[in-house]
């Protein structure tokens, strides 16, 4: 690597880590990333209520950790976030929907096995 790139290569990682991850739009928890409850597809609607109830839950991992290894949600230590399987019609499997949240009610969905994710508004 020449000099001349290196150089380069070191101002952009800098320029990188300067800025937050919220102000590079890392987090889908950007001004518009919110989704109102009654914009949720009916099953994510379905899932959120049994959140708020405790259950039952139809799959056996819903409510394991969420990571956040992708680090698109704004961090929080392990164990802050559990996830929940959203029904996807016509899949035999637990397909890419679900619902992740802190404390509810901070809770997020994703369409897209977290890609993205718009916060749920009451």
């Amino acid at each position: 690597m020449t000099r001349g790139v290196k150089t380069l290569w070191l101002i952009l990682v800098g320029l990188l880590l300067w800025q937050s991850p919220v102000q590079a739009g890392f987090f889908a928890t950007d001004t518009g990333a919110d989704i109102p409850v009654t914009q949720l597809p009916v099953e994510a609607r379905d899932t959120l209520q049994l959140i708020k109830q405790g259950g039952p839950f139809p799959y056996p991992r819903d409510g394991i950790v969420f990571s956040n290894r992708e680090h698109r949600l704004p961090e929080h230590p392990r164990g802050h976030y559990r996830e929940y399987t959203v029904k996807t019609p016509g899949v035999q499997h637990r397909g890419a929907r679900r619902i992740v949240c802190g404390v509810v009610p901070e809770c997020y969905y994703t369409s897209d096995h977290y890609r993205t994710f718009k916060r749920i508004r009451e």
